[in-house]
C-alpha cells in the first residue's frame, strides 16, 4: 500500500505528549487504553489474543510486525484483546506457509485500529521513564483539545477490574473427559494454551466464570484448583480473593498463574501495587531460589506482590525472583498445598525452562488423588 494513501494518525498520551504515525490500511479510527509495550521478537498474535491485555495499547518494539502472518491455532482467545495496535513497519505481506491470513486481514476480523510508522523506539523510552498511562490512538489529528477531553474520561488501570469483560459467561469443558484428573479453572483471562498444557498432562478441566463461588466448584468434585492470568487490578476481585481463601483452608491443590498469583497473595493479606511500566516480554531472567537454576520466561504484567510483605509473612516463602528489578515472581505456602508465579509457564520462551511447574502441580493432583 502506498504510503501516501494511508492516513496521517497520533498516539496522544494523558500528559499530552504525542507522536506521530500512519493509519495502517486505509482505515480511520480511533481507540483508547492504557499505552504499554512489549519487547518479543515474535509472537505478536499470542500478545494481541492474551486476554490479559484487554483495556491496553499495545506497542510493539520489534521494528516488523505481520511478517509472518497469523494462524488460528496460535490464538489464546477467539478475537483480539487488546485495544489497539502501535508499531514502526507494518507488513502487508507475509511469507510464512503456515500462515492462514495476513495480519492487515485479522486486525480486520477483530475490528481492530493500529497504526504504524511511530517512532516505538522514542515512545518506549518515554514510557520507561514517565511510566505507563492512559492514551489514544486516533486518525482525527487535527482534533487534539476534544481527544484530550475524552481521554481525561478513560478510567486508570489502577484500580480497575477487567476480569469480568474477558471471562467466559457459561463453564465450559476442555480436555477429554476420560483423563485422570480433573481441575477446577477460574477463568479471570485465561490463555488457551494453559488449558492445553494441563490436557497435553491427562487433566480434564472445566472453566468457571469469574466470580463462581468455591462451593459451586466444588460440586464439580475436581482433584485441583487453578487461577488463571488475566487483565486489571487484582485487589477488586473480592469475590477470587475469597475463592482462594476457601480452598486453602480446605488444603486443596492450588495453582496460580500472572494474576492467580496476585489474588493467591492477596487471600494471604499480601498486597499487590501498580508497577510503573511493568514486565511484557519473552526474555524475563528468574531465579528459581529453591532450586538455584535461572529460568528464561514470559511475562505480561502491570502489578506485583509486596516483596516486604511476602518476607515477613509467616505462611508465605518466596520461591522465585525477577534477575531485573529482584520483585516476587513466585510464592509458595509453607503449610497448604498453593504455589504461584507471576510469569507464564504455558509460553516457551527458554523455550521449556517454565513447564516443570506444570508437572509440579500434576504432582500434586496425584498426592491428592491417592
Amino acid at each position: 500500500m502506498k504510503y501516501q494513501t494511508r492516513k496521517k494518525a497520533i498516539v496522544l498520551l494523558a500528559d499530552g505528549t504525542i507522536f506521530h504515525g500512519r493509519a495502517v490500511g486505509d482505515k480511520e479510527g480511533k481507540a483508547f487504553g492504557e499505552v504499554c509495550f512489549n519487547t518479543g521478537m515474535t509472537g505478536y498474535q499470542e500478545i494481541f489474543t492474551d486476554p490479559s491485555y484487554f483495556g491496553q495499547l499495545m506497542v510493539t518494539t520489534n521494528a516488523h510486525i505481520g511478517n509472518y502472518g497469523t494462524n488460528e491455532n496460535e490464538e489464546e482467545a477467539d478475537t483480539a484483546q487488546i485495544s489497539g495496535l502501535i508499531c514502526k513497519n507494518f507488513s502487508y505481506y507475509h511469507s510464512r506457509p503456515g500462515a492462514d491470513m495476513s495480519l492487515q486481514d485479522f486486525l480486520g476480523k477483530s475490528n481492530l485500529f493500529a497504526i504504524s510508522d511511530v517512532d516505538t523506539r522514542a515512545l518506549v523510552t518515554y514510557i520507561r521513564e514517565n511510566g505507563a498511562m492512559n492514551a489514544v490512538i486516533t486518525t482525527e489529528v487535527d482534533n487534539i483539545e476534544q481527544l484530550k477531553r475524552e481521554l481525561a474520561e478513560v478510567p486508570d488501570m489502577d484500580g480497575l477490574e477487567l476480569a469480568s469483560k474477558v471471562s467466559t459467561k457459561e463453564p465450559y469443558f476442555f480436555g477429554s473427559e476420560e483423563a485422570d484428573y480433573k481441575v477446577a479453572v477460574l477463568d479471570v483471562g485465561v490463555k488457551r494454551n494453559i488449558l492445553k498444557h494441563l490436557a497435553k498432562r491427562n487433566v480434564y478441566c472445566k472453566v468457571f466464570p469469574y466470580n463462581t463461588s468455591y462451593q459451586e466448584m466444588k460440586e464439580w468434585n475436581p482433584h485441583g484448583y487453578l487461577l488463571s492470568n488475566g487483565p486489571g487490578d487484582p485487589a477488586p476481585l473480592v469475590n477470587a480473593i475469597q475463592l482462594a481463601k476457601d480452598i486453602m483452608e480446605e488444603d486443596k491443590p492450588l495453582f496460580g498463574i500472572c494474576l492467580g498469583h496476585q489474588i493467591i497473595a492477596l487471600a494471604n493479606g499480601i498486597s499487590t501495587y501498580k508497577m510503573h511500566h511493568g514486565h511484557r516480554g519473552i526474555n524475563h531472567p528468574i531465579l528459581n531460589l529453591e532450586t538455584g537454576k535461572g529460568e528464561i520466561t514470559s511475562q505480561n504484567h502491570g502489578f506485583s506482590v509486596n516483596k516486604e510483605e511476602t518476607e515477613s509473612h509467616p505462611e508465605v516463602s518466596i520461591t522465585h525472583t525477577h534477575l531485573n528489578d529482584h520483585t516476587v515472581a513466585g510464592i509458595r505456602m509453607k503449610n497448604k498445598n498453593c504455589f504461584s508465579v507471576q510469569y507464564h509457564p504455558e509460553a516457551s520462551p527458554g523455550p521449556n525452562d517454565a513447564h516443570y511447574l506444570f508437572d509440579e502441580f500434576i504432582h500434586n493432583l496425584i498426592k491428592e488423588k491417592a
